[in-house]
């Protein structure tokens, strides 16, 4: 199984957030000796968190730099003190940031970016089981930037918090005609995730036309309905 996780923060060693990664668990679970693990996170802070949290582990290639739209030598990363010890909102849009700490006075620092599409490629990813996207107010365009013809992906979760109404649509739709299907809240422990599987299930379609339209504390209720909900094995 291939493994890949986009914005991956401290994994489970964030005391912040109890000790939990949604994805990071999964990973845990489902790793065996034929595994790979690719674990991308632009935040240097985070790097010695991440080889401690997969120490046990073999197969586990952690990358620290961003995935952007574009590649880039020295991309400016924006975060607030108050956010420590690991800057769960470090992004390099400085607006993002601000949504959360208007009053603060941010801080900087500058890695290495690389589109999507040139990571897979020069890691010679073409098949990827487990997509985990949570970069912090540039999901929505990475993810719509995928070169879905060159790279088969099964499952991919996205964090939909920073998302808008009107990219919810979109990512909806642009993903449905690549042939996936939305099923339920993906690995985000929290349930801040959409799970979408490379799969045609025309309920979960015809439902899926309505999410963005209603408020997420109702997205349970929807996901109730759905088929093959939450279904992460297949």
């Amino acid at each position: 199984m291939y493994f890949v996780h986009l914005g991956a923060g401290a994994g489970d060693q964030d005391q912040r957030a109890n000790f939990r990664c949604g994805f990071t668990e999964y990973i845990k679970k489902k790793h065996n000796k034929n595994s790979r693990v690719f674990v991308v996170e632009a935040n240097p802070l985070n790097i010695e968190k991440l080889k401690i949290c997969y120490k046990n582990f073999e197969n586990i290639q952690i990358n620290n730099f961003a995935i952007s739209t574009k590649n880039s030598d020295k991309l400016t990363f924006f975060y607030a003190k108050e956010d420590a010890p690991h800057y769960q909102v470090c992004s390099s849009d400085i607006n993002h940031v601000r949504r959360y700490y208007p009053k603060s006075k941010l801080e900087t620092f500058s890695v290495k970016s690389i589109t999507i599409n040139d990571y897979f490629e020069n890691h010679s990813i073409y098949e990827v089981d487990y997509l985990s996207i949570d970069i912090e107010g540039f999901d929505y365009e990475v993810l719509m930037s995928i070169d879905f013809n060159s790279f088969n992906i099964k499952n991919i979760s996205i964090e939909y918090l920073h998302l808008t109404k009107t990219q919810k649509k979109k990512l909806i739709n642009y993903l449905i005609k690549k042939g996936y299907s939305y099923s339920g809240f993906g690995f985000d422990h929290n349930n801040f995730d959409y799970l979408f599987k490379k799969k045609k299930i025309l309920w979960n379609i015809f439902l899926s036309k309505i999410l963005y339209l209603i408020s997420t504390k109702h997205y349970k209720i929807l996901n109730y309905f759905l088929i093959n909900k939450n279904d992460k094995n297949e």
